[in-house]
């Protein structure tokens, strides 16, 4: 019972980290980063994710963020920024 409730603490909480953070940083990039040239490049969405991956890796001292939790954090980050990338590209020229 007690392994379910766990289980299922760090399903919430991994999942929460995936999805906070490509909401998070699709609208930073979309909102914030949209005259920045250096977001178009190639590697950014990469360079973001892994530094997301870094930024989850430092808070899986605490129970129940595991290393797998910083990989999504960091997935998350990197298509956020890929996603907004691909919005700001749509949208018209001010």
């Amino acid at each position: 019972m007690f392994e379910f409730i766990g289980n299922f603490l760090w399903l919430a909480i991994a999942g929460a980290a995936s999805v906070g953070g490509y909401v998070t940083m699709k609208r930073f990039v979309r909102g914030r980063l949209r005259f920045v040239d250096g977001v178009h490049r190639r590697g950014v969405p990469l360079v973001a994710g892994v530094a997301g991956w870094g930024v989850g890796l430092l808070a899986a001292v605490l129970p129940f963020v595991t290393p797998l939790t910083a990989v999504l954090f960091g997935i998350g980050i990197g298509t956020g920024v890929a996603a907004g990338r691909r919005e700001i590209k749509r949208l018209p020229s001010p």
